[in-house]
């Protein structure tokens, strides 16, 4: 389904692009500031490589590097001149992008955020990542859920960050929500490479769902990022991966029709619907009820494992952080 990444695109398609973008070592302003340019930069380099290409992917912390450095002077905001520059490069070049910022929180620590601009410069999506990393990252917990938004020629879009996608209920979110394209924008090094392959499949076959997943690339003299931009389809089959070249963008057309197609039509492996209509060859409609203990304690909030008092790490104190005092407060920071 390809179309040879994306060169033969057909009516119904829509031809994505996933930038291994190189890791960056920002530490001030001016760092902030030349990476901000630095991505404008790539959204014409994806654009002049491929005319047809619909939507341009960067990877999380394209930006700000894996440094975690939580300083205010290099933090974002969502109307600031980083997220304008994002919607004038949209906007220039006509196309739909998908970029990462870290955004500042003036009631905590700031956000991992993802935006989604469309190819007139407007955002369409803001999301703030519900799983930081724990216990490397020190972002505030997301606040916004999982919203969804309507994506260039009949997609409907998705975005979750990074370990997000090891949580098998924000990939249900979002296909639940509508979605029949999610992106997933990663700064991964390479322990993670196995996983990172096998939860993007998952995804989208257990969904129905296509998925197109991007890490940062290259070395900032620390770490080392591992790229492998993958794109796979409702199936769970990949459609192209890519490699670990820095600033490389791996592209291919996908067919959010097809997708929705399946939804309507498949019987066996139909997931996403008989999650819900449990045993329909049985019972009229299926069983609706949710068997599922860990859904019905976490919506009392009462989430409490087997082993819960024996796990050890439960702060980011194992990474230099201290450990926090203050309780989480959605209504606090929420905009």
């Amino acid at each position: 389904m390809s179309g040879l990444g994306g060169l033969n695109k057909s009516d119904k398609g829509i031809v994505i692009g996933l930038v291994q973008k190189q890791l960056p070592n920002v530490k001030t302003p001016n760092d902030l500031a030349n990476e901000t340019q630095k991505v404008c930069e790539l959204v014409s380099k994806a654009r002049n490589r491929m005319p047809r290409m619909d939507l341009v992917v960067f990877p999380e912390y394209c930006l700000h590097g894996l440094s975690m450095d939580i300083s205010d002077e290099i933090m974002c905001h969502r109307d600031g001149p980083e997220v304008q520059a994002f919607q004038s490069a949209c906007r220039e070049n006509k196309i739909w992008g998908c970029f990462s910022i870290m955004e500042y929180n003036p009631n905590g620590n700031p956000y991992n955020t993802g935006l989604i601009i469309d190819d007139s410069g407007e955002v369409k999506l803001f999301y703030r990542k519900l799983h930081p990393w724990v216990p490397v990252e020190p972002w505030e917990p997301g606040d916004l859920g999982i919203p969804v938004c309507d994506g260039p020629n009949g997609s409907k879009l998705a975005l979750i960050i990074c370990h997000d996608g090891m949580f098998p209920e924000m990939a249900r979110e979002c296909a639940y929500k509508g979605a029949n394209v999610m992106l997933r924008t990663a700064g991964y090094t390479a322990p993670i490479k196995h996983s990172w392959k096998i939860t993007n499949q998952a995804n989208a076959f257990c969904n129905l769902m296509v998925t197109a997943s991007v890490c940062l690339a290259g070395s900032d003299d620390t770490f080392n990022s591992m790229g492998e931009g993958m794109i796979v389809n409702f199936d769970g089959s990949s459609i192209v991966e890519g490699n670990s070249i820095p600033d490389e963008i791996i592209t291919a057309e996908v067919r959010p029709d097809l997708v929705d197609e399946a939804r309507i039509t498949w019987g066996v492996e139909n997931n996403i619907y008989q999650f819900g209509h449990r045993g329909y060859v049985a019972v009229k409609g299926g069983a609706t009820d949710c068997p599922y203990t860990y859904m019905t304690d976490i919506t009392k909030g009462i989430y409490n494992l087997p082993w819960d008092d024996a796990v050890r790490v439960k702060d980011g104190t194992s990474c230099g952080f201290p450990a926090p005092e203050r309780l989480y407060k959605p209504s606090d920071s929420k905009n």
